[in-house]
């Protein structure tokens, strides 16, 4: 067996058996199996969720599914580490360990009995959130061992409470499944609850409370239910309000709160109260701070209240909502083009005033690009219809004196289908 493989571009040779052999990477937290074999712990763990039985070098069965670590070897591949640090080789850090069943389950014991006190409960949860910010790995095992039911009991068992409210920051990390999330939406008391911990003192409660309404909607596949959601009072304002905060000192309030906006803007017959509560104004001035996946939903959630003519008297009163809609086609993702197209679309259907903001921000140009792009087909077919619709709102010179050849034939074609 060669001592090393390949040089890598750092100009250095990775000792062989420092090689994951699964994945030829170098280990950055080796363990060993029951043949004895050493493999990297996400490699191993991968193959054996796949459905694997044996070991992937020897193909004997494995007795056992223990993972013990490989201290030796660990420290050894730091060493190699440190001593290469000169070719850019960076020092592995020491890995955690995953959380013990056996603790887990104490720690959910003590958290849930009643009969501990509120000190010792609280502090079983802190240790438990504590392990579930460590890894997928411990909260895979939390919540394989029935936490997910113990913590909605204790979140709602003791409203009000700061063991409520611990409970609920470690509850809001873990999915849920359909029965657990109707459990919540199906009762009046529990959502009244967590749309009065929308307007809580502390910041860090708000936002767990909106991330554990936007599972339970998201997770909930009846209309009616979500509609009752959707219908508690002030629940739009709490959510909307928490998009405000500064993503400087509170990045997770911007992403949950528009992920909750969304959740609860599927539910047709209350997009008003949305609006009402000033979702248009918010969404326009927070949308240059998204992130990608965050500003896809943003703008699926405008798109949605463009569909209700309160929500497209909001937008076209911003003075930002066409010529912002208009820079993002083609710029942040396929999705995002669609959406930001299909809310111009609705804008412009309604309101000439956003029709000649729209041409003044240069959506020709952004509507002849998106229409021989590779973007969705639906995302062209709104694109043409804007086209259709925007006709007799071009400059006369607009189309004649285009330096574009071929976008001009485009814009022909659509305008006089």
């Amino acid at each position: 067996m060669p001592g090393s493989l390949e040089p890598l571009d750092l100009g250095v040779q990775i000792p062989y058996h420092f090689r994951c052999p699964i994945s030829l990477e170098l280990m950055c937290d080796p363990v060993t199996v029951s043949t004895g074999q050493t493999y990297d712990r996400t490699s191993i763990e991968s193959w054996v969720a796949t459905g694997n039985t044996t070991c992937p070098v020897t193909r004997a069965p494995l007795t056992d599914f223990t993972l013990i670590p490989n201290h030796t070897l660990r420290r050894l591949i730091q060493d190699w580490c440190v001593a290469n640090r000169s070719f850019g080789v960076e020092r592995i850090p020491t890995p955690k360990q995953p959380a013990d069943p056996a603790l887990v389950r104490s720690l959910l014991t003590q958290a849930s009995s009643e009969s501990n006190a509120t000190h010792s409960r609280l502090t079983a949860l802190r240790r438990l959130r504590g392990l579930a910010r460590d890894s997928d790995k411990n909260r895979s095992v939390i919540s394989s061992l029935n936490a997910r039911e113990i913590l909605l009991q204790v979140v709602f068992a003791n409203m009000d409470s700061e063991l409520s409210h611990e409970s609920l920051a470690l509850l809001v990390m873990f999915p849920l499944g359909e029965s657990e999330c109707v459990s919540v939406v199906s009762d009046s008391d529990r959502i009244a609850y967590l749309s009065r911990l929308l307007f809580h003192s502390s910041i860090d409660v708000r936002i767990n409370s909106a991330a554990l309404i936007e599972i339970v909607v998201a997770g909930t596949r009846s209309p009616e239910l979500r509609a009752q959601v959707s219908n508690v009072d002030e629940i739009f304002e709490g959510v909307i309000e928490i998009m405000k905060n500064p993503i400087s000192s509170y990045p997770r309030a911007l992403k949950i709160g528009v992920k909750a906006l969304f959740a609860l803007c599927l539910v047709k017959q209350t997009r008003t109260k949305a609006v009402s509560a000033g979702a248009a104004e918010t969404l326009i001035d927070r949308l240059s701070d998204f992130e990608k996946c965050d500003a896809e939903r943003a703008l699926a959630t405008i798109e949605l209240l463009c569909r209700v003519p309160a929500g497209c008297a909001a937008f076209a009163a911003h003075a930002l909502t066409v010529p912002l809609l208009v820079k993002i086609i083609l710029k942040i993702s396929d999705r995002a083009t669609e959406y930001a197209a299909g809310a111009l679309l609705s804008l412009c259907s309604e309101s000439e005033m956003s029709q000649r903001d729209a041409v003044a921000a240069g959506v020709l140009t952004q509507l002849l690009l998106l229409v021989q792009s590779d973007c969705t087909d639906r995302a062209k077919r709104k694109a043409q219809l804007l086209l259709k619709l925007l006709r007799d709102s071009w400059p006369e010179d607009s189309i004649g004196n285009s330096d574009d050849f071929p976008c001009s034939e485009v814009v022909i074609r659509f305008c006089c289908s």
